[in-house]
């Protein structure tokens, strides 16, 4: 019974999403950091030009520097961010000459800012700074010393900025997911066009049509269509089996019916009650005759047409052959044959089967023999192991059957091209079918210097093949 297990759109939407999703983390990830440093790249820039606009500012009165801030510095610090500013000018000893705030600035910082630029950040009253500082040389009249210029602002600005420019990134990330998301839908639907194409096919085809599929379809549905076109193929054949059987079986049947018919017609016409005798005794071998056929012919159909549950258990085929040849040598049918066993092994013969199926395939093999063998033929069964297989074998010293038969023997209503038999020509078809749902290869030889050998290989239970 078939069990949907979902569909392929949702297994592919959740492999893209998931996907999708991973990507995108890293992407944010990326773009919040990238906006980070954005932010910190604008506001530095600030700082450094503001600290440029400072030093152009300082001038000398005597041996004393002065310092007037001009308004593009201050127009520099001052964002649209709304954070508060800070600028210090301090001369070689590290005293102020002029700041708006008092921040202290740690000596480690001046030391840097005497070497190169350098940036600080620090904490003042609870007030994140971010500090430029950088040293230059301002010549007076009467001296030459350095002076340090520190700006710097709070960050909430580059805090605002950064989450303006993430905000925007996250928007233009969800925008993509969705396009992408809806081009997917489409793509999917596209691509699975074939495949409703291929299911709409199917099911307007009618039940008895067993044609090709002759699609064309993309590769990855190839194997598909080539497994559906097996599969009708093998139905058509199944199908084609089928309808020669039952025609066959009619036609065996109608046979001794029609016997049957006469020899009563016959009976009735007559007043002798010796014909009558006669007429009832050949009425009676052709019901039996034709109610074994009958039941051949259900085990046939029961074998090939109908699905058994698997009940496959270990089963010990030598007991099975011996108890099998024991009871058909109690038969009237056998009395007239020298029905006997090889010397079977020691051991037990396990292969893996059905109890009914087995006990079909022995009497069927020893019931061919029996008929289509004269009266004190030799027929001797047995067992070998060879390998992993175990090989159960029949034989008989009868007239044996044309080679070019054989192939043909294991195929329904075939006599070996005997017609003075009663056999009905079932037998060795119900034992192929047998060996089919056995695994179990049939091979047909000659048995020197006449009869016929037939050999069954079974796989031995536990063993791979």
């Amino acid at each position: 019974m078939t069990q949907v297990i979902g569909t392929l759109k949702a297994r592919l939407a959740v492999w893209l999403l998931v996907m999708v999703s991973g990507l995108g983390t890293l992407l944010l990830m990326e773009a919040y950091y990238s906006t980070q440093r954005a932010a910190e790249r604008a506001f530095d820039s600030q700082l450094e030009a503001a600290a440029l606009t400072t030093a152009d500012s300082v001038q000398w009165e005597g041996s004393a520097p002065v310092v007037r801030i001009p308004p593009a510095a201050l127009q520099i610090l001052a964002t649209s961010h709304q954070e508060r500013v800070f600028y210090a000018v301090l001369d070689h000893n590290g005293r102020r000459i002029s700041a708006n705030l008092a921040i202290s600035i740690p000596s480690a910082g001046r030391t840097a800012a005497a070497i190169a630029p350098t940036w600080l950040d620090l904490t003042q009253a609870g007030t994140r700074w971010r500090l430029h500082g950088r040293e230059y040389d301002s010549a007076g009249w009467d001296i030459q010393n350095p002076v340090q210029i520190w700006v710097g602002h709070t960050i909430s600005g580059r805090q605002v900025l950064a989450s303006e420019l993430f905000e925007r990134a996250i928007i233009r990330f969800f925008a993509m997911v969705l396009l992408a998301g809806i081009l997917m839908l489409l793509a999917m639907r596209v691509a699975l066009k074939p495949m409703r194409q291929l299911r709409h096919r199917l099911r307007k085809r009618q039940a008895d049509d067993m044609r090709p599929l002759n699609a064309r379809v993309p590769e990855e549905l190839r194997e598909m269509v080539e497994a559906l076109d097996t599969l009708f193929t093998r139905q058509r054949e199944s199908r084609d089996n089928l309808l020669r059987f039952t025609a066959d079986a009619s036609h065996q049947l109608k046979t001794p019916l029609a016997g049957l018919q006469s020899t009563s017609e016959l009976a009735l016409q007559s007043r002798d009650p010796d014909e009558w005798y006669r007429a009832l005794s050949d009425v009676h071998d052709g019901a039996k005759r034709t109610s074994r056929l009958a039941g051949q012919l259900l085990s046939l159909a029961r074998l090939r047409h109908v699905e058994e549950a698997d009940e496959s258990l270990p089963l010990d085929l030598r007991k099975a052959l011996h108890d099998s040849v024991l009871e058909w040598a109690q038969r009237e049918v056998a009395m007239q044959h020298d029905l006997g066993l090889a010397e079977l092994p020691a051991e037990p013969m396990l292969i893996q089967g059905q109890a009914w199926a087995l006990r079909e395939l022995l009497g069927n093999l020893i019931d061919n023999a029996l008929r289509y063998t004269p009266p004190g033929s030799e027929i001797t069964l047995g067992l070998n192991a060879i390998g992993n297989h175990i090989m159960l074998y029949i034989e008989d010293n009868g007239p044996g059957v044309d080679p070019e038969i054989h192939p043909r023997l294991f195929q329904p209503f075939e006599r070996g091209g005997r017609q003075d038999t009663h056999g009905s020509g079932l037998g060795l078809a119900i034992v192929a079918t047998i060996a089919q749902r056995h695994a179990a290869k049939l091979q047909v030889k000659e048995r020197p210097p006449h009869g016929l050998r037939i050999e069954v290989h079974f796989q031995a239970a536990g063993e791979e093949s």
